[in-house]
């Protein structure tokens, strides 16, 4: 199942039995409105705080992955999960109110591939025979805990990227119908000394090129295996960056091939500046735009990288770098996988 040093294989091909996808009055607006199972109107949903509305999110893209899938929720053996906030305190209040053995994560934005790959990993090991595999993220209480409350109205840079308000949960199960995990590529911590937490994008383009160059060395194939290489939130700055990187490195990639999940959600006349983020906005993409696209056999191949930045609010305000990364999870149509 291993092969060279960071990338598995999955024989048994875990299937994404059933999706789950939820968003925010702003997301309602945005682009793939149409790819959302439950679209909120306002940021609150009747909560005392935006931390709590995360937490629901989050319970709901769970609630909807189980009633659209043919088991139980009792049936569930493990649930893993992650956000940005604080010891993520949106996903264990999640998993009390589902209970379901949790396992919870942190790899900021990159945590969606993380938990779908060691779902898959789980499975394919015959360790689990139905997992739930989620992300939240809300743009309030990410932008109150990382920068400034929204209430303040401070300026931003043009580098900066829009937080997603929204949760995606995927059911990976042993059998079913659906499209299949067929690898991951767990990436390396990578720091390019870049300390502005104002240029996510630019801080994790190296992070995700490096894990996409290790995925097509350990796994023989070249770019055009996949109809699709899509990256979390790089948004416009990092998505060039990613571009020249490899560029330079020799990788074919070609400019339509490489999209970004940050450029997917929104619309362009929406305020986002660079682009979107948050631990949400690929598990949204992924699970319910791109896998629609797959079901409807527009796609047959794809390539999900999610890129993560792992700094705090502590660790900005001692100085220090940026430290990314990036994980990377191929995602295939159950009728015709190699």
């Amino acid at each position: 199942m291993l092969i060279g040093h960071q990338t598995w294989t999955f024989e048994n091909k875990p299937v994404i039995i059933s999706t789950g996808t939820v968003g925010g009055p702003f997301e309602a607006n945005g682009n793939i409105p149409n790819d959302f199972d439950i679209l909120h109107e306002d940021m609150w949903q009747r909560q005392a705080s935006f931390e709590k509305s995360q937490q629901v999110m989050m319970e709901e893209a769970c609630q909807v992955a189980v009633k659209k899938s043919i088991i139980e929720k009792e049936q569930v053996e493990f649930f893993i999960s992650g956000d940005l906030i604080n010891q993520i305190t949106p996903s264990n209040f999640a998993a009390k109110t589902m209970g379901i053995p949790y396992l919870g994560l942190f790899s900021a934005c990159a945590t969606s591939m993380e938990s779908l790959a060691l779902a898959a990993f789980f499975i394919n090991s015959n360790g689990a025979n139905y997992i739930l595999s989620g992300t939240s993220s809300h743009n309030a209480a990410a932008e109150k805990q990382f920068r400034y409350p929204t209430e303040y109205g401070g300026q931003k840079p043009p580098t900066a990227q829009w937080t997603v308000t929204g949760a995606g949960c995927a059911l990976v199960g042993k059998d079913g119908i659906g499209p299949v995990v067929t690898s991951s590529t767990i990436g390396k911590v990578v720091d390019m000394g870049i300390t502005d937490p104002f240029n996510m994008g630019g801080a994790m383009a190296p992070a995700a090129v490096n894990t996409i160059e290790t995925h097509f060395k350990e796994r023989n194939v070249d770019p055009d295996f996949y109809d699709l290489i899509i990256t979390g939130d790089l948004g416009h700055i990092g998505r060039e960056v990613s571009l020249d990187l490899m560029n330079e490195r020799g990788l074919n990639v070609r400019e339509e091939q490489f999209v970004d999940c940050g450029l997917t959600i929104y619309r362009e006349d929406q305020p986002v500046l660079a682009g979107a983020s948050g631990p949400a906005c690929s598990s949204i993409v992924t699970y319910g735009h791109f896998l629609n696209q797959m079901k409807k056999g527009d796609l047959k191949r794809i390539l999900v990288v999610a890129t993560g930045s792992l700094h705090s609010p502590m660790s900005i305000q001692q100085k220090d770098p940026i430290p990314c990364i990036a994980h990377a999870v191929s995602i295939e149509s159950g009728s015709e996988t190699l």
